[in-house]
């Protein structure tokens, strides 16, 4: 189908077309705390290097890295389809979207069609919905986010790798400014949209200090962020021709260490990941922040977390 595709824009070094999908909720596995995922886009111009999702560009055989950013594909008949799958799924076992692509990305102020989705959600009751992104394109769709939040359970997870925004233009090229994201968040939580933030990916040795991660733990508290939960690099080999090159430039110290890490592993294991765990969560406690939304029958539980070690050893 991707072949087959009509173009549909061009600007700069991005093509945009049209593919057409027989579904659009996507079951998601592992311990995920949703069931349904939905990625209105195929791409991203974001061109984050971290990327994992870059991998989905290979089920098209475009192989080449630049292709995941610059060859963006708008899903069609979104709103019809996911009409009929809602009628056909339990809703509040969890829906997600903008899992693997941004679902405001610049491609939605041309195709609107992350607004399509949304306007089908409008009219639903009883659904549990997450909504992820790097965008403040997010606040256009405040009237219909406070639509859906009166009769469904509704999250707005705003994603900030970190506030150096040196740091945040080398790492995500095309992203809004970190302050930019800050000022989105405040917009939301102004509106009565409930909002969080994500410093995904915790970059060891990166953005994983302990200061880092506090200073937006508190810029986040100030912007009106509920909640505030991220979690380890993960780095799939697609990711890595991307991300091993930027590490080259920007980090040529680190290179050796990442590459014993990550050369054959997507995922860390082991203590440090626990260490974070342990990390996040003290600097939760210390800004009155929760790891998520709560759970729809019981606001007071999301206050809990695991208990974590406050200290574990780790060497990088």
């Amino acid at each position: 189908m991707a072949a087959q595709s009509e173009p549909l824009e061009s600007k700069r070094v991005v093509s945009y077309a049209e593919i057409g999908c027989r579904s659009i909720l996507n079951k998601a596995g592992g311990n995920m705390p949703f069931r349904w995922s939905i990625n209105p886009y195929r791409g991203c111009e974001f061109a984050c290097r971290y990327c994992y999702a870059r991998y989905t560009h290979e089920f098209m055989e475009l192989r080449d890295s630049r292709d995941f950013e610059d060859r963006i594909f708008a899903k069609a008949n979104v709103g019809p389809i996911l009409r009929r799958e809602l009628a056909r799924v339990d809703g509040r076992e969890g829906i997600a979207i903008g899992t693997a692509t941004d679902p405001y990305q610049p491609a939605e102020r041309r195709f609107q069609r992350t607004r399509e989705i949304l306007e089908v959600f409008g009219m639903a009751r009883g659904v549990h919905l997450t909504i992820t992104t790097k965008s403040d394109l997010v606040t256009r769709d405040i009237d219909l986010l406070q639509q859906i939040a009166r009769n469904n359970r509704l999250g707005v997870n705003i994603t900030i790798t970190t506030l150096d925004a040196g740091l945040a233009r080398s790492l995500e090229p095309r992203a809004p400014h970190p302050d930019v994201r800050l000022r989105a968040l405040r917009k939301l939580a102004d509106a009565g949209i409930p909002v969080g933030v994500f410093p995904n990916p915790v970059l060891p040795l990166i953005t994983d200090q302990e200061e880092r991660l506090d200073q937006l733990a508190k810029a986040a508290k100030e912007h009106g962020a509920q909640w505030f939960a991220g979690g380890v690099l993960f780095l799939m080999p697609s990711a890595r021709r991307v991300f091993f090159p930027f590490l080259e430039h920007h980090y040529p110290h680190l290179v050796r260490r990442y590459r014993e890490r990550y050369e054959s592993e997507a995922y860390l294991t082991g203590p440090y990941r626990e260490t974070i765990r342990a990390r996040l969560k003290r600097i939760r406690e210390r800004h009155g922040l929760v790891t998520g939304m709560a759970p729809y029958e019981d606001d007071a539980a999301r206050s809990l977390s695991k208990p974590l070690p406050a200290q574990s050893s780790f060497s990088w």
